[in-house]
């Protein structure tokens, strides 16, 4: 057995919600854009995204109750989700940001294409695309989860993600030469 050498981990206060974030933030998490579509579009930037199932197939996204996308989720049958890859960091701080236009206007500032499966834009050069439509909606504190259930999907072969990591946008390293993945 081994003596712990490094420094010990510091306490978080679970009411700490500064504290909470930072603790989360050691978690390294793709980036995507959701978005839906319709009279009104709507985009947001969001690293709360999983693949929960295969049969059925089946994504999860968690949205904030204050956020205008919630609102817009809400009352959607269809969503998409765009996971960024290197090089988007643009994109993901144009739809994080709560001064964009509201309706179309926010997404003159990005490449995008139509969607064909759930009328929602996506995101050129994204690292992979999947249309859903709603399944679920689960209230989950200041969030609520919402289900999608794959409509399609497509990726990009061989196109590094960007990540985010404490605070911070990355991308990540080359392998090695020589190395496979």
């Amino acid at each position: 057995m081994t003596t712990l050498t490094a420094a010990p981990p510091q306490g978080v206060a679970i009411g700490d919600p500064s504290g909470l974030r930072r603790a989360f933030g050691t978690f390294t998490t793709g980036v995507t854009v959701v978005t839906v579509g319709g009279a009104s579009p709507r985009g947001m930037t969001a690293n709360s995204f999983t693949s929960v199932s295969l049969d059925p197939p089946l994504i999860l996204i968690s949205v904030g109750k204050e956020a205008v996308m919630h609102r817009r989720l809400a009352d959607a049958a269809t969503f998409s989700v765009s996971v960024l890859g290197a090089g988007q960091e643009s994109v993901a701080r144009h739809f994080a940001d709560r001064s964009r236009p509201m309706g179309a206007g926010q997404f003159d500032a990005v490449e995008w294409l139509p969607g064909r499966s759930a009328d929602a834009p996506l995101i050129a050069g994204a690292s992979a695309h999947f249309e859903c439509a709603k399944w679920r909606a689960y209230d989950a504190g200041d969030h609520t989860l919402y289900l999608g259930r794959l409509l399609s999907a497509e990726e990009l072969p061989d196109r590094e993600p960007l990540v985010f990591h404490r605070g911070s946008f990355r991308e990540l390293a080359a392998p090695p030469q020589g190395r496979t993945r």
